[in-house]
């Protein structure tokens, strides 16, 4: 019998999410032949007593656990040696800030396997957070602009105990007819679209944002074939070309920018793709993007929005950018844009977003998880185990085998 445990959160900022909640531990100790324990937090969203009485043991010592489940970056010196570990290792595009991370896991002898790379046959995602990331970066994206303008004010959504809260101060808001350019088109979207819808605010084509008036607040949504285009202009938009040949494309996004207030960004984004504007576009006067709210949060310089240029955080959620200078700046300024790229956005609906996805885990990974070397959705999101790199993840060799400076959390 397997037994899984749920680490506590040490990543600084700390995260207030678990990847289970009291009663999914409880259902999981009731359906499944495993036993489980959890590690006591002081920042976690579910207090210790709320797994307590839901008949969850607690320990400090997860030593003979079989399977650790954490959710964010695991500090290197808390990792137990040759463990099976679940987190967001976020090291799958090489970030150079988690790569002592990787080294560490590999020294270790870890079996780490990544939640952002558990997919099904089709490479679509079994479990994430991108749904309620897209729900709080659309509302932090209206809170900046209220914040930029004073026309209206929303609470932070960390101050409120859950959504049910967010929603009764939405039914109390005025907005004025401002005009918001939301891009991509998949679970970071759809929770956009979700709050978007919540606020009241109205859904319009991509033509009619561009060409029509309104004397409402809407919004338009995005997809590929809308913000850019082959760069010989004769191809007809496929998708799959332009996922597979995204050098050949140019952004087609600037007229949106000449139009929005906001722009929130969902979309992930390839290297390899062009970035929807640049420095020099955003100094131009017909530039009318006040806020950008980058859910992505892909860093410059590999970034599809140049002014993204660290993470901000809950505490701090918005930083300014100078398009004269090209650096940041305070926010809130008349000639400047303000970003708000928050990483952990769901950290800020910890109860709601924890609750979405410890069922996603218990519906879609811990049945495979729980068949061992049997299921090949587990083997694709291995990323090392024994102290090597899977051979799936070959090619994080050059990146994991270079010299990393040492992490302070």
């Amino acid at each position: 019998m397997y037994k899984i445990g749920i680490i506590r959160e040490g990543k600084v900022p700390p995260d207030a999410r678990t990847p289970l909640t009291p009663d999914q531990c409880a259902k999981i100790i009731h359906q499944f032949p495993v036993e489980m324990v959890v590690e006591p937090s002081p920042v976690r969203s579910f207090k210790d007593e709320e797994y307590r009485t839901a008949g969850v043991p607690m320990s400090a010592d997860l030593g003979d656990c079989d399977i650790l489940l954490g959710v964010k970056e695991v500090p290197m010196d808390w990792l137990i040696p040759n463990k099976t570990y679940l987190f967001f290792s976020h090291t799958i595009k090489k970030q150079h800030q988690n790569r002592a991370l990787l080294q560490a896991v590999l020294e270790k002898k870890i079996r780490l396997i990544d939640y952002e790379v558990l997919t099904d046959d089709l490479g679509d995602r079994l479990i994430a957070f991108g749904f309620y990331a897209g729900k709080v970066g659309a509302h932090n994206a209206l809170w900046t602009y209220g914040r930029r303008t004073g026309q209206f004010s929303l609470p932070r959504m960390h101050e409120t105990h859950d959504y049910a809260e967010v929603k009764v101060a939405y039914a109390k808001v005025q907005l004025p007819p401002l005009r918001i350019v939301l891009t991509g088109g998949g679970r970071v979207a759809a929770g956009a679209l979700r709050n978007l819808h919540a606020l009241g605010i109205h859904p319009v084509s991509p033509h009619d944002f561009l060409t029509k008036d309104f004397d409402r607040p809407v919004f338009t949504q995005l997809f590929a074939q809308d913000y850019v285009r082959h760069a010989k202009g004769s191809r007809i938009f496929n998708k799959d070309h332009f996922y597979a040949h995204g050098e050949e494309y140019v952004s087609a996004f600037l007229p949106y920018a000449h139009r929005a207030d906001i722009m929130i960004n969902g979309i992930y984004y390839d290297k390899k793709a062009p970035a929807f504007f640049t420095v020099a576009d955003m100094a131009d006067p017909k530039f009318s993007i006040q806020v950008i709210a980058d859910i992505s949060c892909d860093l410059m310089p590999d970034s599809s929005v140049p002014c993204t240029l660290r993470p901000s955080s809950i505490a701090d959620p918005v930083y300014g950018f100078d398009p004269r200078t090209g650096q940041g700046c305070a926010p809130y300024q008349p000639d400047c844009v303000d970003v708000m790229a928050i990483d952990n956005l769901p950290s800020e609906l910890p109860r709601d977003a924890s609750g979405f996805f410890g069922q996603q885990l218990i519906d879609n990974v811990l049945p495979e998880l729980l068949h061992e070397r049997d299921s090949v959705i587990i083997q694709r999101a291995t990323i090392a185990e024994n102290g090597h790199l899977t051979p799936r993840y070959e090619y994080l060799s050059d990146y994991v085998y270079e010299q990393a400076p040492t992490l302070s959390d």
